[in-house]
């Protein structure tokens, strides 16, 4: 499998609940963007006597790098975090966002997986009553068919060796 098609098959099976916009012919990294808006509310008789409401929200960044090194690593998960946080509207009935940066490559360096897995991005918003944000990362690497995930990230993992690894 090319990243080409494994790119086009994730694509595929996050656009039944995310919004996709793919990247063709751009110079940069970055082969697709996927987001996803959730919006839940309780209320009682009218709309108007709400119980509680929550916001959830993930944003998934998808990277198409021919061979992983760190230093490539660090600007694709930097870039993913300025741009997810930019898009987090903290306010009363946040609950939580996700921003998850994906990795497909053919190749990488140990260097890079040993920063993947040690990435730890949390953030609290106002004590956590304005809700919180997590950062998920995942690689899959082609040639071998091994993923990696941080701590937040393994069902990322899990994920993608479910959808681009399965026999069928």
């Amino acid at each position: 499998m090319t990243r080409l098609e494994a790119i086009d098959k994730l694509c595929e099976s996050y656009s039944v609940y995310f919004d996709v916009e793919r990247f063709e012919e751009n110079e940069d990294l970055l082969a697709a963007t996927c987001f996803l808006y959730v919006h839940s509310e309780k209320y009682v008789l009218v709309k108007a006597a709400k119980l509680w409401e929550a916001d959830s929200n993930e944003y998934v960044y998808i990277f198409n790098v021919p061979h992983l090194t760190k230093d490539i690593f660090t600007k694709c998960r930097d870039y993913a975090h300025k741009d997810g946080m930019s898009r987090i509207e903290p306010k009363p009935g946040h609950m939580c966002s996700y921003i998850t940066a994906l990795f497909i490559c053919d190749t990488c360096d140990p260097d890079a997986v040993r920063a993947l897995k040690r990435t730890r991005i949390y953030k609290s918003f106002r004590l956590s009553y304005y809700g919180w944000m997590d950062f998920h990362t995942g690689l899959i690497e082609l040639q071998t068919g091994k993923t990696a995930a941080n701590g937040s990230g393994r069902s990322t993992a899990q994920l993608l060796k479910k959808t681009l690894l399965k026999k069928t």
